[in-house]
């Protein structure tokens, strides 16, 4: 089995050592998306839920990508900064994953990277052909 990293421009640059996403079987692993604009490389402005929003696009681009899709992602990972945003998180959340969403876990966590408020990471199978 191959394993392949993935790289779109329609998703942020990695600012570290990683990838994208990396591909290995019939499963796509994406690190953990921030609100960042792929264009600027800036963070979005806005409330958590325009954040939420840019991050699962992000994760959307990336999975594209990589030959996955949204409706196909198993599980994913929340962090947040605050907690008492969970309720918008999840509003935008469900409108990405509409029906069959995936498993989850939600960490509130101290900082994230560039003072976002939230980081999502999936786990994804491949499309069929």
């Amino acid at each position: 089995m191959t394993r392949t990293c993935i790289s779109t421009p329609h998703a942020p640059a990695a600012v570290g050592p990683y990838s994208q996403a990396v591909v290995d079987g019939d499963r796509v692993y994406s690190s953990g998306q921030i609100p960042l604009d792929p264009q600027t490389g800036k963070l979005v402005v806005g409330d958590i839920a325009v954040q939420t929003r840019q991050v699962l696009e992000n994760l959307k681009a990336v999975l594209e990508a990589a030959g996955s899709r949204m409706e196909l992602v198993c599980k994913s990972t929340v962090f947040v900064t605050n907690l008492a945003d969970f309720a918008t998180i999840n509003q935008v959340y469900a409108s990405y994953f509409p029906t069959s969403p995936p498993a989850r876990s939600t960490i509130q966590v101290a900082a994230l990277p560039l003072n976002s408020a939230i980081e999502i990471e999936v786990v994804a199978r491949l499309a069929t052909h």
